[in-house]
């Protein structure tokens, strides 16, 4: 989940939802028309994805379970002067958070399930500029969604690009002082321009200026650095975080790439769903912090 998505699809693959129904098919394979046996979710769809069911492990077992369930109950109120802030990340069992640059190897049925829900749940879609570049970013097309919010010191990104040609609402750019003039002036053509921070993006006075105009719910959809500078500063109250049965290898980035923390950050496991073998891990942030 975590390095993003490809003009609007999941980890830069096509929707699983979007292509089964071009072929008339229901979520678990079935024809649509006909009955598989299965409830709906509260999404009007089955409780099983890619012909399987789920299962939770945590807070209480349960088989057969609707992740939409599990993510979309939980209260998220924002901090005085900040938002909620949710993560949503993937990784192989050997920390990588990608394949060749890309997520799409990593991410099952029911993984890019919740990682469109959390979309809906959310008022802006939090990313930082390398992911941007490496996945492709494209703007929510999914009806009413977020707009997207990029981390942009350096402001290298390419502005003819459907994140900012084709967004119906406009994409947001988060930089600082010390970004290029020319760029900033290009920026600011066909983008939502918002500098906070001299030298570097200051994170915390991004998050209270989207907090200002009505961010309640921020979603970072990584990557690992700017996930790490979250972390870093104390900015994060949940993570997603789907552990895929995998073995990468490589020098592949981990779920988190920042400098070792004074003390580690302590996290409190909410829920476990399982999905053929990947884990669909929920954590918040634990009272004591450390």
């Amino acid at each position: 989940m975590g390095l993003g998505l490809h003009h609007g699809n999941y980890r830069g693959a096509t929707p699983f939802f979007s292509s089964v129904a071009t072929v008339g098919l229901k979520p678990c394979g079935a024809v649509e028309g006909t009955s598989c046996g299965h409830p709906p979710t509260t999404w009007g769809q089955h409780r099983h994805y890619g012909g399987h069911p789920v299962h939770q492990l945590l807070p209480t077992p349960r088989s057969d379970v609707d992740p939409a369930t599990t993510y979309a109950e939980p209260v998220r109120s924002p901090h005085s002067g900040r938002p909620w802030v949710l993560a949503n990340m993937v990784a192989s069992v050997d920390g990588r958070a990608a394949v060749h640059g890309r997520t799409s190897a990593l991410s099952g049925a029911a993984d890019r399930a919740v990682f469109k829900l959390l979309r809906t749940l959310a008022d802006v879609v939090l990313v930082g500029a390398g992911t941007v570049r490496a996945e492709r970013y494209g703007p929510i097309k999914e009806g009413d969604r977020p707009p997207v919010a990029v981390i942009s010191r350096s402001l290298d990104l390419d502005w003819d690009s459907p994140l900012f040609s084709e967004a119906a609402r406009p994409t947001e750019v988060l930089t600082c002082q010390a970004a290029d003039p020319a760029r900033l002036v290009a920026a600011r053509r066909v983008a939502d321009v918002v500098v906070v921070g001299d030298k570097q993006v200051d994170l915390s006075q991004a998050l209270v200026g989207l907090a200002a105009r009505g961010r309640r719910v921020v979603l970072c959809e990584g990557g690992p650095h700017l996930l790490g500078e979250l972390v870093a500063a104390d900015l994060v109250d949940e993570l997603c975080f789907t552990l895929t049965p995998l073995l990468v290898g490589g020098i592949e980035p981990t779920l988190l790439v920042a400098p070792p923390f004074d003390a580690p950050r302590r996290l409190r496991l909410a829920s476990v769903i399982e999905d053929e073998g990947a884990l669909l891990l929920r954590f918040l942030r634990s009272p004591s912090g450390t």
